[in-house]
């Protein structure tokens, strides 16, 4: 089973990118989190295969903590979400390996980051 974990301090958001995993990999469990504080506690307490990160959060911004998960796990497929849409940003995020996808969240905007996840989980698999 595939876990991936949804940081957004907006519910709103985390519902919407939700029934686009849902939609588009039904099977994967989705975990959800409202801050990068929560969502740092829930990856030390579960296996997270996944992440989905929303950029622009009160505590911790998602590029930081995509930093620190990727220091935790250089392989995991990390997509940052935003509205936000500057060359400068769009840099940061590939520099951490991470996936760019433009707000608003749609099951197009996910599909092609989430099936490259489940091909590089399938890979990774023993």
């Amino acid at each position: 089973m595939v876990a991936v974990l949804v940081v957004d301090d907006s519910k709103l958001a985390r519902i919407v990118a939700g029934k686009a995993i849902a939609a588009l990999q039904p099977d994967w469990q989705r975990i959800e989190a409202g801050s990068a504080a929560d969502a740092l506690q829930i990856l030390d307490e579960q296996q997270i295969d996944v992440a989905i990160l929303d950029f622009n959060m009160p505590d911790k911004d998602g590029l930081e903590l995509a930093a620190e998960i990727r220091a935790k796990n250089a392989s995991m497929p990390i997509a940052i979400i935003t509205a936000n849409v500057q060359d400068e940003v769009i840099l940061r995020v590939r520099e951490l390996n991470a996936t760019f996808v433009a707000k608003p969240v749609t099951q197009e905007a996910l599909s092609g980051f989430l099936s490259g996840a489940a091909l590089r989980l399938k890979k990774a698999a023993p």
